[in-house]
């Protein structure tokens, strides 16, 4: 996407790089964590410059090897003891902090349309209110965890809407990429998610942030916060 300007990319690696470095803080710094957070980020830079996900015709399309191997490992840490354990290091107020990350990710996403890079309807001037997760993450954290004045039901409910806020905007991009289902976007297609850096938003931003849900919800039913 070379005729994108150059802000848009940086904002949106800077962004990236912070996400990674609030999971780090929230695993209690674990370092396996990291080493294979950077290799993952790493491999789909490599993949997505040499131009793989590009081609949208296959079936399944290229483009789910993006999202589907961090979320089987999602799944795979939450049905095992060991996954459990690991969890369960896992510090939710910073969790909390970082849906921050939600809030230049939105902008990126408005950036995008602007240059036909991804349709009206994934941004917050059409059907995407994610950004809302991002701006009030600040007061859940602070009065949910520092000042501790929010009831756990608060909590519980607020990461219960984020989450449907995140899937609404997983599935309208996917509805609005140029696959066999597409259903939105037909005018500008979703296409920026198929070159670096965007693609770390569906291999790694989206999935974090699901992850950083869920475990708080975890650990808010079984009062481990």
């Amino acid at each position: 996407m070379e005729t994108l300007p150059i802000y848009i990319p940086a904002t949106f690696v800077i962004t990236t790089l912070l996400t990674v470095a609030l999971f780090y803080k929230a695993s209690n710094y674990a370092k396996p964590l990291i080493i294979v957070t950077l290799l993952w980020l790493a491999l789909q830079t490599i993949v997505s410059l040499s131009g793989f996900y590009k081609n949208s015709s296959g079936t399944p399309p290229r483009f789910t090897l993006l999202l589907i191997p961090p979320v089987l490992l999602i799944v795979v840490l939450f049905i095992t003891k060991a996954g459990r354990r690991f969890i369960d290091s896992f510090a939710p107020q910073t969790l909390t902090l970082l849906h921050l990350v939600r809030i230049p990710v939105e902008l990126t996403l408005y950036w995008l349309y602007l240059h036909k890079a991804v349709p009206e309807v994934m941004t917050f001037a059409g059907r995407n209110f994610d950004i809302l997760a991002g701006i009030t993450a600040p007061a859940i954290y602070y009065f949910g965890y520092i000042k501790k004045s929010l009831s756990p039901k608060i909590l519980l409910a607020w990461n219960i809407a984020c989450l449907i806020l995140l899937g609404n905007i997983v599935v309208t991009a996917v509805l609005s990429a140029p696959f066999a289902i597409q259903k939105f976007g037909f005018e500008q297609p979703n296409i920026a998610l198929f070159y670096f850096p965007f693609v770390w938003l569906p291999s790694f931003v989206v999935p974090t942030a699901l992850f950083a849900h869920l475990v708080s919800i975890r650990k808010i039913i079984g009062h481990k916060f």
